[in-house]
């Protein structure tokens, strides 16, 4: 006999709605943390960081933090500052969850772990593209085939 659960389809499982409304609760809280605290290490001095997301997991004792230094630009050594940035949010990441205790409600203070957002760098990636002179030429040969399409 199946049993209920097995008959269920297979496929991708996002993340669940509490999951969704617990990441947004920490999101808020820890840059409210990250604006109003001193941090002691010395790679976060004067440094302000953007928190685009963060991913709880399903017992919600784990989050991991996605992360854009702001200012680390594309400038020579940027990478290598980014990576200095992240190793130092995950060396105060206990100060940090402490911290997060106080503001938030939940039954856990989940632990935090800071990741570099890849996304801003991806998205600039694609602006660049955009502004090739030889996809601009495919654009608009793709529009004028959509305008003749409509009329």
């Amino acid at each position: 006999m199946k049993r209920h659960s097995e008959n269920k389809k297979a496929g991708p499982v996002g993340p669940s709605q509490r999951q969704l409304r617990a990441g947004e609760l920490i999101r808020h809280a820890l840059v409210d943390v990250l604006r109003e605290e001193e941090l002691a290490d010395p790679a976060l001095q004067g440094v302000s960081v953007t928190v685009s997301e963060v991913r709880m997991s399903p017992d919600l004792k784990h989050a991991v933090c996605f992360v854009e230094p702001l200012g680390a630009g594309v400038t020579e050594g940027a990478a290598e500052h980014i990576g200095e940035i992240i190793a130092a949010l995950n060396r105060v990441s206990r100060f940090l969850r402490g911290r997060l205790g106080k503001s938030i409600d939940m039954k856990f203070t989940p632990d935090l772990k800071f990741i570099h957002d890849e996304s801003f760098s991806s998205a600039a990636y694609m602006d660049r593209l955009f502004l090739d002179p030889r996809v601009q030429q495919d654009t608009r040969r793709l529009s004028d085939l959509t305008d003749d399409e409509e009329g």
